[in-house]
């Protein structure tokens, strides 16, 4: 049959590009349609990641070209100027360039086999006998074509169009946030290997902003809102807010981009006869940080295993391919739980009581605590290992109170 594929990923960002990888490594013929005419433009995430998530998908160290920082430390400001740092021995993230980042996993894939179609927009699923049999792409712009494969995997991102013609739920509108990203020239008195962030209503309504510094005077900054003008917010943090002014008042945009946050925790099923959905699209994603590059690899790769196992045995069954999201569940499922909890405690704090909570991690040093974590992507599990330090039981008492009244 005419353009056959094992598998076809839609989307060439780092979660399809990363399926498409560990699929094509085991020997699997796939092909990925990328609707941009390059891998990773237009970018939209400041790209800010754990060096140990990178290590254990076996992407750290980097090439030099793609990191551009390493942070070993975070400033927390409240809504009122109070602030509150932690320090680490080590730097705990880094932050890289979006695009070269993804034409790296791109790469990697390609260096395996993967075939890339560039330009080329899924319009809509192949559909035989309830099972996802191919998909219908126009390709720079001409007539649609029919490419088949035995498993389709999406990777589409937040837009959720072809995730909802596969009969399967999209993500939970009410828990998406409208982001900005801005690269910003002439910023003042960066702290190297730093990264800042800003609490409160004013500037960004149920998330945060943040300031992360690439070079001596350059930055990126950005913030996400539940309501308000995402710009204008942002023009807001870098003219009025009391301590990112300083740094900001100065600065010149070079480039900015917008993209919405997906706050909610995975989708119920992502999986159906054919059909898998991974990253953002499945809005596998820290409810807590809004990051889903480390989580959305960590199940594009659950997700290159079982399509793997379900090419060996010839079983494109629902049935069959629902290992995945349980796969995906076990080790996702608690954090994400906690992370949740922590969200919604969070959008139900005013910011006087979120001035309160940085006076007392500021009262109580845990600083001192917060150097032991060692993973920000699976926060839940980080926490627990926390418990045993006295300071952070005390701190815990008092968050436990905020967590009830938030989680009624």
């Amino acid at each position: 049959m005419k353009n056959l594929s094992d598998v076809i990923v839609i989307g060439g960002g780092p979660c399809g590009s990363f399926a498409a990888f560990n699929l094509a490594k085991r020997g699997a013929n796939v092909t990925v349609f990328e609707e941009h005419s390059e891998v990773g433009v237009p970018s939209h995430c400041p790209g800010h990641l754990s060096i140990k998530g990178l290590k254990q998908l076996g992407l750290y160290p980097l090439p030099q070209e793609i990191v551009e920082k390493t942070f070993h430390g975070a400033t927390f400001h409240s809504p009122k100027g109070k602030n509150f740092s932690v320090r680490f021995s080590q730097p705990v993230t880094c932050a890289v360039n979006r695009v070269l980042f993804d034409r790296f996993i791109a790469e990697m894939a390609e260096d395996v086999g993967v075939q890339y179609h560039l330009n080329s927009r899924v319009e809509s699923l192949i559909i035989e006998n309830g099972f996802v049999k191919g998909v219908n792409v126009k390709q720079n712009g001409k007539k649609e074509e029919k490419f088949f494969a035995k498993i389709v995997v999406d990777a589409e991102g937040i837009s959720s169009r072809i995730l909802r013609s596969a009969g399967l739920s999209a993500l939970n509108r009410h828990m998406l946030v409208n982001g900005v990203q801005a690269e910003v020239d002439n910023v003042k008195d960066i702290e190297p290997g730093v990264v800042e962030v800003f609490l409160g209503k004013d500037y960004a309504m149920g998330f945060y902003a943040w300031l992360i510094p690439i070079s001596d005077e350059k930055a990126k900054v950005g913030l996400a809102t539940k309501t308000g003008n995402p710009k204008e917010l942002l023009r807001r943090l870098m003219f009025k807010h009391p301590v990112a002014s300083k740094k900001l008042c100065s600065a010149e945009i070079i480039q900015i981009g917008f993209h919405p946050l997906t706050l909610g925790g995975p989708i119920r099923r992502t999986y159906s006869n054919g059909f898998l959905a991974v990253g953002d699209v499945a809005s596998q994603v820290k409810p807590t940080t809004g990051g889903g590059v480390i989580l959305g690899m960590t199940c594009a790769k659950v997700a290159a295993e079982i399509a793997y196992e379900a090419l060996s045995r010839n079983d494109f069954s629902s049935e069959f391919l629902s290992a995945y999201q349980r796969s995906c569940k076990a080790i996702l499922g608690f954090d994400v739980k906690v992370m949740l909890r922590i969200r919604k405690m969070l959008d139900a704090m005013s910011d006087e009581k979120i001035d309160d909570v940085i006076s007392l991690c500021k009262k109580l040093n845990l600083d001192k605590s917060f150097q032991n974590i060692k993973d920000i992507d699976f926060q839940g599990q980080s926490i627990l290992r926390l418990l045993p330090n006295p300071r952070m039981l005390a701190a815990l008492f008092y968050f436990f109170f905020l967590f009830l009244s938030a989680n009624p």
